[in-house]
């Protein structure tokens, strides 16, 4: 595609900064990432790929900070990595072969669960508490079912991360928020080298954006270190609130 203007290079960078920023503390940063980058002309198969690269960035970087900071022990999880690495693998591919449109309205109903469950339960996630379910049947479970949908579709992948670590692994919402952040980038790398393969990312706005992901991801992840659950569950309310009105329009208005 023809090389962007200067003001269309600023209107992404500070996308990617604010997408990072969003994202290292709630999820959903693409409601903002992608929509710039499909602003800009791109088609959508080069805005998808290029969005999963300026994405890499910012879910590495507040991943390092939170390991970092002692939130996330990386020797209890690789399990829940390469069962996460093989679901993204599988719905890279499976979305070259099907349409992900059908899933938008399921997606919708679930977001509007997970909104309404964590308004009503107050204490949900405040402090850790006994799992439900297992560790490893955890991590096999939710690694292939929300890798394979981030890399199928990917809207709310964050939310369903950090509520489900919450409600069935027991972690409290900053924990929960720092293992959310290893998970997106596990599946945003396998499914950036999809992208990579099928020649579909434009690695200087790419790389721009992703340079502004990490500077909004590591200011977003400090703040939550600093601020805690409470301050969590507020942010974590309002960018899914945000995610349910951005498909609801894609889904019923925009068309």
């Amino acid at each position: 595609m023809e090389s962007l203007s200067f003001s269309a290079l600023l209107v992404l960078w500070l996308a990617g900064l604010l997408a990072g920023f969003v994202d290292s503390i709630a999820g959903g940063g693409g409601i903002i990432s992608l929509p710039a980058l499909l602003a800009t002309g791109m088609p959508p198969h080069l805005a998808l790929g290029t969005n999963k690269l300026q994405g890499t960035f910012g879910s590495m970087t507040a991943a390092v900070n939170y390991t970092r900071k002692g939130l996330v022990n990386l020797r209890e999880i690789p399990s829940g990595v390469v069962f996460t690495a093989l679901g993204a693998l599988a719905g890279t591919v499976s979305v070259q072969l099907i349409t992900a449109d059908f899933l938008r309205h399921i997606i919708l109903i679930l977001l509007v669960g997970v909104f309404l469950y964590t308004f009503f339960t107050p204490d949900l996630g405040r402090l850790d508490r006994r799992p439900f379910i297992t560790a490893p049947v955890f991590f096999g479970c939710a690694g292939l079912l929300l890798g394979f949908y981030d890399g199928f579709f990917g809207p709310g992948t964050g939310s369903f991360w950090t509520i489900a670590l919450v409600m069935l692994l027991g972690l409290n919402l900053r924990k929960a928020t720092a293992h959310t952040k290893i998970f997106n980038f596990t599946s945003n790398i396998v499914a950036l080298g999809a992208f990579f393969a099928g020649h579909n990312v434009v690695i200087s706005a790419g790389l721009l954006m992703g340079l502004a992901q990490m500077l909004g991801a590591f200011l977003g992840s400090r703040l939550v270190i600093r601020r805690g659950t409470g301050f969590v569950r507020i942010f974590f309310l309002v960018v899914v609130a945000a995610t349910i009105v951005k498909l609801a329009y894609t889904t019923y208005l925009a068309r």
